[in-house]
């Protein structure tokens, strides 16, 4: 009887102590909640909501104005918001939300659709602005945490958590273009998360969400965000003149396969083939040529005969993509050598790049 009680005294000097020192048993933090925590206190402040309004029309022609809403970071301080283009696109009004729930009209700065990335500003007090600072994508890990800060369903502001779960991804942005290296990650990405920032364990920037591969429309585990290293190479010419420079060749094209190779017999199986040539434009300039007929394939109309482009500067092109992604390597003004079958014959074609007319 005298060791239970001298067991009992114990036990209440132990949680006495405990109650004292501010500790609760049973519900301290792990080191991994406490970095969870911290991230979300410092950097929360910095991530926004986005209200875009988007003028639809109705089955009668009737303008109807539609809200969408999506996420940005703070990325300096006078104001500058990073987002993704879809968040805003087309639309005639903006308005960010803080932290602090005050609304701040916003303005359009610069977008590039090609990347899927955007940058918006408001005219907010310096105080009121906590800026996220950024990382290097280029030193990422598979399997490395990441947290993901955004206004999913517009229920405010959340925290999701997971691990990078590949890298070097493709994904197509809205433009039509391959966007490289991409980052895969599993931690839950939904809508209204798009545009927030993907963060380190130190509370860096390593990624900008922009999409998730869902039947339902709601995460499953697979989301996609685009590098930050993007961002940072494109940012200063969004932000000084609205739109990025990229090289342009001025022509459409649409890759080659064995089998379309075979139909229209042609002697090389893999290319880049040229339907359309743009008036006035650098391949125009240079001498190459289009479609000069059309075939149907599937349900699409296409122009075939054109030129088809199989090397540029000696390194192969395998696909329109491939052409893409090689002309992207160089800047405007920079003549590239191109190798191109046409008729049956290779010819070798230098042609001065131009810049790329922004989107209207």
């Amino acid at each position: 009887m005298e060791e239970v009680k001298k067991h009992k005294a114990i036990l209440c000097i132990l949680a006495v102590f405990f109650l004292l020192s501010g500790h609760s048993v049973g519900i301290a933090e792990t080191e991994d909640e406490e970095n969870n925590i911290s991230i979300y206190r410092r950097v929360g402040p910095g991530v926004v909501n986005i209200t875009s309004v988007v003028i639809q029309r109705d089955f009668l022609f009737n303008p109807i104005p539609r809200e969408g809403a999506g996420s940005g970071s703070i990325i300096d301080t006078a104001g500058h918001i990073l987002t993704n283009h879809h968040v805003i696109r087309d639309s005639t009004k903006l308005e960010v939300t803080l932290s602090d729930e005050s609304k701040w009209p916003a303005r359009f700065v610069g977008a590039d659709p090609d990347n899927d990335l955007a940058v918006i500003k408001i005219d907010a007090p310096k105080e009121r602005l906590t800026v996220i600072p950024m990382g290097d994508s280029a030193r990422l890990k598979v399997g490395q945490k990441v947290l993901a800060i955004g206004n999913p369903f517009g229920l405010g502001q959340t925290l999701t958590t997971g691990v990078i779960s590949s890298l070097g991804r493709f994904i197509r942005s809205e433009a039509g273009v391959l966007i490289h290296d991409v980052i895969q990650t599993d931690a839950a990405i939904n809508p209204g998360n798009s545009g927030g920032p993907l963060l380190d364990s130190t509370g860096k920037i390593i990624g900008i969400n922009s999409a998730i591969i869902s039947p339902t429309g709601t995460s499953v585990g697979i989301g996609f965000a685009v590098p930050v290293n993007t961002a940072k190479r494109i940012l200063p010419e969004l932000i000084a003149k609205g739109y990025v420079s990229y090289p342009w060749i001025g022509v459409s094209v649409f890759p080659l396969i064995p089998e379309f190779a075979k139909f229209l017999g042609l002697t090389v199986e893999r290319g880049a083939v040229i339907g359309e040539v743009v008036k006035g434009g650098p391949a125009e300039k240079a001498g190459l040529r289009g479609g000069d007929r059309q075939v149907q394939v599937g349900n699409s109309l296409i122009m075939v005969g054109g030129d088809v482009i199989v090397e540029i500067d000696g390194e192969k092109v395998m696909s329109s993509d491939d052409l893409i992604r090689m002309i992207r390597d160089h800047r405007p003004e920079k003549t590239v050598e191109l190798k191109v079958l046409r008729k049956g014959k290779f010819l070798r074609i230098k042609v001065t790049l131009g810049e790329k007319p922004p989107k209207k």
